[in-house]
């Protein structure tokens, strides 16, 4: 028997397409029923329809992990003390260079010498005052001596013309030349000490004299006030040591150096003394450290506040190098959630949770952040599945397919 098929044209018109819009919403569109066919079931929705057009996302299972939270800092390294070494006399050149930058000095230590010709020359000068200023007070003594003589014998011969002239053999202008004799002689000896005291000042000034010449000789030989390492030095042979104000070198007290950074004013509150830092330098390995100094004031402008961290001993340390830091200001135990999986809302943060196929979203309390977790401290249970990677593409109550992320579908 020969089948043949019917070919049904629809015509469409005006009146007819509120008819057709109808079906076409629905989903239901006019069929042509072939001989011995069926007629078609009935695409209602259900919820296995739903699962099966559901988005797929990546999700992965809360569990408990250890958490750092660390702060970074950046800064210079710099000496914990330097120390400026200059001539402490001035207008002498310098002969000799003893010290090197990098050069490690004990306290002490010559690092330079200052010419002392000019110095020797007024030491024998300051020699040849103090042999006058003996002589002077020398002779100065045997003025008085001589003059106190001189005293005694004119009071002894004024003494015997009292009675001679009471009795008239001595005539009243003797006796007034013997008393004028012997007040004569009270007053050289008066001079004759106040000659032997000039003298003694003398010889003081220039034993002064000789003590400063002495400590200036002395300062010839340019030393290291303290142990350290020399970071720069100024000096040359031929120069001239200019003054105390001029540093010939600069050390760094016992080699200590910092790094000098600065830290936001929130988190400065979580630094204290002695923590340990790890101090890592440009393209070389970490070198441990320790909080020294949190400045007690915080930059009004920056809002940014000062830390020093004492750098333990190490050849590649250099002074002005740029570094990192790295502080570990907390620790604790917790749910994790990678940061992604997070949105922070009008009323505060949230994830979304798969549940039985559908998106729940939970507000949280969040905790501690480290390598990119998040601790919640609240609104989630272990082994939960949350979403990685939140956005505004879902919703409450949309149905999805979990799929678990890298790591985790390895495990």
């Amino acid at each position: 028997m020969k089948r043949t098929t019917k070919l049904i044209t629809f015509s469409i018109a005006a009146g007819a397409m509120a008819g057709l819009g109808g079906l076409a919403v629905s989903g239901k569109l006019p069929f042509v029923k072939k001989p011995g066919a069926t007629a078609p079931v009935s695409s209602v929705p259900t919820a296995a329809s739903d699962q099966t057009f559901a988005a797929a996302v990546s999700v992965e299972a809360v569990r408990r992990e250890d958490f750092i939270e660390t702060l970074q800092i950046t800064g210079t390294l710099v000496p914990r003390e330097e120390i400026l070494v200059g001539p402490e006399i001035e207008g002498l050149r310098i002969i000799e260079v003893l010290a090197d930058e990098g050069d490690r000095v004990t306290k002490g230590q010559v690092l330079a010498r200052l010419v002392s010709d000019t110095l020797d020359a007024q030491l024998a000068q300051n020699d040849a005052a103090q042999a006058k200023a003996t002589a002077g007070i020398a002779q100065a003594r045997s003025n008085v001596v001589s003059a106190e003589a001189r005293v005694t014998e004119a009071k002894n011969a004024f003494e015997r013309g009292k009675p001679l002239r009471q009795s008239g053999y001595l005539s009243e202008a003797l006796l007034d030349q013997r008393e004028a004799a012997f007040k004569t002689a009270q007053a050289n000896v008066a001079a004759s000490r106040d000659g032997l005291k000039a003298a003694e000042a003398d010889k003081a000034q220039t034993e002064a004299q000789r003590k400063e010449l002495n400590w200036r000789r002395g300062r010839t030989d340019v030393r290291a006030p303290a142990d350290g390492v020399v970071s720069r030095r100024v000096a040359r042979v031929g120069g001239f040591a200019a003054g105390a104000g001029d540093a010939m070198f600069r050390i760094i007290a016992d080699g200590q150096v910092e790094l000098e950074g600065e830290v936001p004013e929130l988190r400065l509150a979580r630094l204290k003394k002695d923590q340990p830092v790890k101090v890592t330098l440009e393209g070389r390995e970490e070198i441990p450290g320790k909080v020294r100094l949190v400045s007690p004031e915080v930059d009004k402008a920056t809002r940014l506040g000062r830390i020093r961290v004492l750098v333990d001993a190490h050849p590649a340390l250099r002074i002005g190098a740029f570094a990192r830091g790295t502080i570990s200001v907390a620790q604790s135990n917790g749910l994790a959630v990678p940061s992604s999986a997070i949105q922070h809302m009008t009323a505060g943060p949230v994830v979304q949770v798969v549940r039985d196929g559908r998106v729940v979203t939970r507000s949280v309390k969040l905790g501690l952040v480290s390598a990119g977790r998040t601790e919640v401290v609240s609104g989630i249970d272990e082994r939960d599945l949350v979403v990685v990677r939140a956005g505004t593409f879902l919703r409450d109550g949309d149905a999805v397919k979990p799929i678990l992320s890298g790591q985790q579908a390895q495990r």
